[in-house]
């Protein structure tokens, strides 16, 4: 092969080799934007805005959040997915999207395969409730009901697949009850079946449900994460009340879609861990009941395939039928 080949073959393979740091070090040379796939106004929607204004203030580029909700978080996941992997599109994403990767095979895209993980967020408690006429003081009592009437009791949710629906279907594989999943198609319709007594529990958000619970218009079970809630700290866990090792939050997290340079996706975690650490940080976010949650992008990816599994045996448990 001639010289003048060898000579082009060697800057081309040059090129590749600093073409990470470079891009890492330019990035972000213009306004990235950051899609949330639920509705305006909501947790992903506000901290979102958050992270992006953080980055903004430490970088000096604009981070646009744009709200594109629809068909079940499809629609603004698959923009997403479909964006060029320069950095410069993000997606806010949740749990949602670990449930929807065995309840609706059908999507236009697989979470592993067409994006990769940035960094977790943060991560919400909730909490479990029933209305004042269920006879049961306490969780245990609770479930000895539910077993002694196997189906006639039922639990609201916002929703198929949704953080509160999954946290419910966990709670029957785990507590060995049979409780009638009745979906609504908002968390404020549920609320209102449960307030109303029409629906006998709901695991709900505890910002959302402290001050009917304060208002004994509900009464608290259990908080659905390891230790007990700083909001509530006199309600004990569902693990510690009555079902060992129960555990089910809503978290959220960012991902890009792939084949994003690792150098970017390293420059993005390592700043939003920044984030995260500030004790600003974590009183602000306390007070609304979320914590921080900070890991690697390798450590992010191993939460992400774990979720995913978690999810899919509890599908597949509670014999919930993939939607088409």
């Amino acid at each position: 092969m001639s010289r003048m080949w060898w000579r082009l073959a060697s800057t081309a393979l040059l090129a590749i080799a600093v073409s990470g740091p470079v891009a890492a070090q330019d990035y972000p040379a213009h306004a990235v934007r950051i899609v949330v796939p639920f509705g305006a106004g909501g947790p992903a929607d506000i901290y979102a805005r958050y992270i992006g204004e953080q980055l903004q203030k430490a970088w000096g580029q604009s981070f646009v959040v744009e709200a594109r909700p629809g068909a079940g978080s499809f629609i603004g996941t698959s923009e997403v997915a479909k964006a060029a992997p320069d950095g410069y599109t993000l997606l806010m994403m949740s749990n949602t999207h670990t449930v929807n990767e065995t309840l609706r095979p059908n999507r236009p895209f697989n979470l592993m395969r067409d994006f990769v993980g940035v960094a977790p967020v943060n991560y919400s408690d909730l909490i479990m409730v029933i209305h004042p006429s269920v006879p049961a003081k306490d969780l245990k009592e609770f479930v000895a009901l539910a077993k002694s009437k196997p189906g006639a009791l039922n639990y609201a949710s916002s929703g198929l697949g949704t953080p509160y629906h999954m946290a419910g279907e966990l709670f029957k594989a785990m507590s060995g009850t049979d409780i009638v999943h009745v979906p609504h198609k908002a968390s404020g319709d549920a609320r209102t079946a449960v307030l109303g007594g029409h629906v006998q529990m709901m695991i709900d958000a505890i910002t959302t449900t402290a001050p009917t619970v304060q208002g004994g218009q509900v009464r608290a079970l259990g908080t659905t994460g390891k230790t007990r809630s700083s909001l509530m700290p006199d309600v004990p866990t569902v693990a510690e009340a009555g079902v060992p090792g129960y555990e089910a939050t809503i978290w959220l997290g960012i991902m890009a879609p792939a084949g994003t340079p690792k150098p970017i996706v390293d420059k993005l975690n390592a700043e939003i861990n920044k984030v995260l650490a500030r004790p600003e940080t974590k009183e602000a976010w306390g007070k609304q009941g979320a914590i921080p949650l900070a890991m690697s992008p390798a450590e992010f990816d191993t939460y992400l395939r774990s979720d995913i599994e978690k999810w899919a045996g509890v599908i597949q448990k509670a014999g919930i039928k993939p939607v088409q």
